[in-house]
């Protein structure tokens, strides 16, 4: 397939007759999210919206008027519960008076954060990165920052449609196999159709750079990145010229490469940090300065902890590296040797 150039903020490109490429902006890195708009009979399927911002709208506004052939928005469809895919969903389904289709886990994570307790959850976060050894200016950046989540999405229906993996929904005429992806969210919807050999592979798989494998606030010792590497093993069944749509970057082919890229890519990363535990041994904040030891921004600290203990995690489950308590009452990972 041919490489279509970007659509800009809020524009449409056309990859296939009946599917075209929206691209929302981000006010945090990456910056842009690639939304799917599936023609589906007498309208449209909308995978993804962007993120609840006045811009956001006013683009999907321009893109009912002049793209979609005077046909509505019949179902949205969300593969996980981060704010930039689920930002518009209730809006969406609102203004279209459309089903919202998610998975149950995304979906019910979704409404947990919308009606969870502001400061008991910054609590959470607080607590995981002092345990981690994060400076005090984390705290303040999260005192200042406030709570993100709710102000980005707008409130999702209290109804859903449940799709859960090997569903095979009909979109447009063609038959489009859920698969669940796991990892960088814990149950995101991806969706391949085999007579077009081609994946909408939300986050789970992306073209240039890892999808963030971070610890969820709520369960800080488990194992995402154990999950996601697991979870990019079913996508080996699909074949190698899969034309992939990620939600960040451009289109492309090599699936399987991009899976052996990948996997040797937090290979190389485990290898590091069990390296640097050598000795006395790291927090899981002096593990992130490893790993991300150009990141100076305090409002990245969050996302380097969380990636750092995703990490630590996975060699601790592997019998790599081991927790003890420290001195300092902060936990400490030590390689075993």
């Amino acid at each position: 397939m041919n490489a279509i150039t970007p659509p800009g903020m809020g524009e449409v490109r056309e990859v296939l007759p009946g599917l075209l490429w929206v691209r929302m902006d981000l006010p945090f890195p990456p910056k842009n999210v690639n939304l799917w708009l599936l023609e589906d009979g007498e309208g449209w399927l909308a995978i993804d919206s962007g993120v609840q911002e006045d811009h956001c709208r006013a683009a999907w506004e321009r893109i009912f008027e002049t793209a979609l052939a005077g046909k509505p928005i019949t179902r949205v469809l969300v593969t996980h519960f981060h704010l930039d895919h689920v930002g518009l969903a209730g809006w969406l389904c609102e203004k279209w008076n459309a089903p919202l289709l998610m998975t149950r886990t995304e979906f019910l994570q979704s409404r947990l954060f919308l009606l969870d307790d502001d400061g008991a959850l910054l609590e959470q976060f607080r607590a995981v990165t002092r345990e981690a050894g994060a400076p005090g200016e984390y705290d303040r950046h999260l005192d200042e920052r406030g709570q993100i989540y709710r102000p980005s999405v707008a409130p999702l229906p209290t109804r859903f449609t449940r799709i859960a993996a090997g569903d095979r929904l009909t979109i447009g005429g063609r038959e489009w196999e859920v698969i669940v992806g796991r990892g960088h969210a814990p149950a995101m919807a991806t969706l391949y159709c085999a007579e077009l050999k081609l994946l909408i592979a939300a986050d789970q798989i992306l073209p240039r750079i890892s999808p963030y494998i971070g610890v969820s606030v709520a369960e800080p010792d488990g194992d995402p990145l154990g999950e996601f590497l697991a979870a990019n093993e079913q996508y080996r069944r699909l074949p190698e010229d899969t034309y992939v749509l990620p939600s960040h970057g451009e289109p492309f082919t090599g699936l399987h490469a991009r899976i052996d890229a990948l996997a040797e890519h937090h290979a190389e990363r485990l290898s590091m940090l069990e390296e640097a535990c050598k000795g006395e041994g790291l927090t899981a904040f002096g593990a992130a300065l490893v790993l991300f030891p150009h990141v100076k921004a305090v409002s990245q600290m969050g996302f380097m902890v969380g990636e750092s203990l995703a990490h630590l995690n996975r060699l601790v489950t592997l019998g790599r590296v081991m927790r003890l308590p420290g001195e300092d009452g902060l936990p400490r990972y030590r390689t075993l040797s």
